[in-house]
């Protein structure tokens, strides 16, 4: 795989990774904002909050999900592993990377993971 193209997807999976880090920050600063709204509630805004929260726990975790995959993508590449599928050995082809710069198998093995996991 050429350097070039690494070098791209290295600043794409920063870059990304930047922007998940800025959300959760303001995820962080909107949950604060529901918990200090909830102690002076009635029981409906109550509701309302624990609903709120739930949601952004939810949209945390996937956010820190990806967070994880991103890191280890930039592990990969300071390990000179980028691109190549943990499971087979072989190269991920460009277009897949390009598409999902943090994958970590090919498409052949993430379809037989997929279908061992149901």
């Amino acid at each position: 795989m050429k350097q070039e193209f690494i070098n791209k997807m290295k600043k794409n999976l920063l870059e990304e990774r930047a922007s998940i880090l800025a959300s959760l920050e303001r995820q962080r600063d909107e949950f604060k904002s529901l918990i200090s709204s909830v102690e002076a509630g009635d029981e409906a805004d109550i509701a309302s909050d624990a609903e709120g929260r739930h949601l952004l726990d939810s949209l945390g975790e996937q956010a820190a999900q990806r967070l994880q995959l991103i890191n280890n993508a930039l592990t990969r590449i300071q390990e000179g592993k980028y691109g190549v599928c943990l499971s087979c050995g072989k190269d991920i082809p460009q277009a897949r990377l390009e598409r999902i710069p943090y994958a970590f198998m090919c498409v052949d093995c993430m379809e037989k993971a997929e279908r061992n996991q149901r």
